[in-house]
């Protein structure tokens, strides 16, 4: 076990605003193979209907650069069959690639391209799924992974990643010796900034890893994914949450009003392992329409429209996506024309400069 986090609600269920407590909570934690270097959710939720988000801008430019590399790559040549694995998040390439020439791939047979964007993160059986996505792989094919990386929650201490429904936590060093169990290997691998770090793979039967590959696997190896004293390292970084707690209490002592934006799936684990409530948080701010009205699990925090948000003139507004403050700033400029300041967690709550256009 590397993570405990205790009992939880799960992130998914959102219940509305008139809802009394408590919520239903479930333990969350984590455990590492020591053998084959998967993070791993230890128990789930009971499942619940998923509440919508949004896709933010930056998640559909990302989805954009993966398939611009593809294309680099030769992937997408005309007529070749492409079958997707999908996340429930309902992010997809199946349209964008057919529209560039590929055939969906109808039925149980093998696909030249096979696509998972998100997509293992949320089966339970890792092996299974390896196996299934394994065989839906036409010889000389190209298995398409993109996954949110292990590395990334080490080196940024982002331990709120782990929550219900996210059973699998890869790193790129034990996924392809996951894969080599399944007669494939990472072939291609690139880092990208999103969410932290985001890493789009290329799985074949013939792998033959570059050089930059091959430093991106050993850079994971030296952030010590394959170290259980370095992962470890999380629990200790979950213990940070207090911080969290006691700049929200020195901000109200003070006299500023703190909102929140972002109820995104990531802000659950984060608000309630710190303790955090409507006392000390008054509302949390969310683009999804199927948010608004309701609160956070767990706690009595109110789930607020974007204009809501800026009608109330916060003083502060604690961002819970920081990989996206240049995107909501941008489209919220009267936030800081009302004089409010963004805040982000690095990891502490840091408030940031004022953008260039206020």
């Amino acid at each position: 076990m590397v993570l405990d986090l205790g009992r939880q609600p799960s992130w998914d269920r959102m219940p509305p605003v008139a809802e009394p407590l408590p919520d239903p909570a479930h333990l969350l934690r984590m455990w590492w193979c020591r053998a084959c270097g998967l993070a791993q959710l230890v128990e789930d939720a009971d499942a619940v209907e998923e509440v919508p988000g949004i896709e933010p801008q930056a998640m559909l430019d990302q989805t954009e650069r993966s398939i611009a590399r593809m294309g680099e790559q030769e992937l997408l040549r005309p007529g070749a069959t492409v079958v997707e694995f999908g996340s429930p998040h309902g992010e997809s390439w199946l349209s964008r690639l057919v529209d560039r020439g590929l055939v969906e791939q109808i039925g149980s047979g093998p696909a030249d391209l096979v696509i998972d964007c998100y997509g293992l993160l949320h089966e339970p059986d890792q092996e299974a799924s390896l196996r299934a996505r394994a065989a839906a792989l036409a010889p000389g094919g190209t298995l398409v992974i993109q996954l949110h990386s292990f590395a990334t929650m080490l080196r940024t201490g982002q331990w709120y990643d782990l929550r219900h429904g996210h059973f699998a936590y890869w790193s790129v060093p034990a996924l392809d010796g996951a894969l080599r169990r399944h007669g494939l290997g990472v072939h291609r691998a690139w880092w990208y900034p999103l969410a932290g770090g985001t890493v789009l793979i290329t799985a074949t039967r013939t792998p033959a890893p570059d050089a930059a590959t091959r430093a991106l696997i050993e850079s994971e190896r030296a952030e010590g994914v394959c170290d259980g004293t370095q992962v470890r390292r999380l629990q200790d970084d979950a213990a940070s949450a207090v911080q969290l707690r006691d700049w929200l209490a020195a901000e109200r002592a003070a006299g500023r009003l703190v909102l929140g934006y972002g109820a995104a799936s990531r802000s659950v684990p984060l608000v309630c392992h710190a303790g955090i409530d409507a006392d000390l948080l008054q509302a949390i701010a969310d683009a999804s329409p199927a948010k608004q009205g309701k609160r956070m699990p767990g706690t009595r925090i109110p789930i607020v429209s974007p204009a809501e948000l800026v009608a109330r003139a916060p003083d502060r507004v604690l961002l819970f996506l920081a990989g996206l403050a240049d995107e909501v700033r941008g489209a919220l400029p009267g936030v800081e024309d009302a004089g409010g300041r963004w805040v982000v967690l690095d990891p502490s709550p840091t408030v940031m400069e004022l953008s260039a256009a206020s």
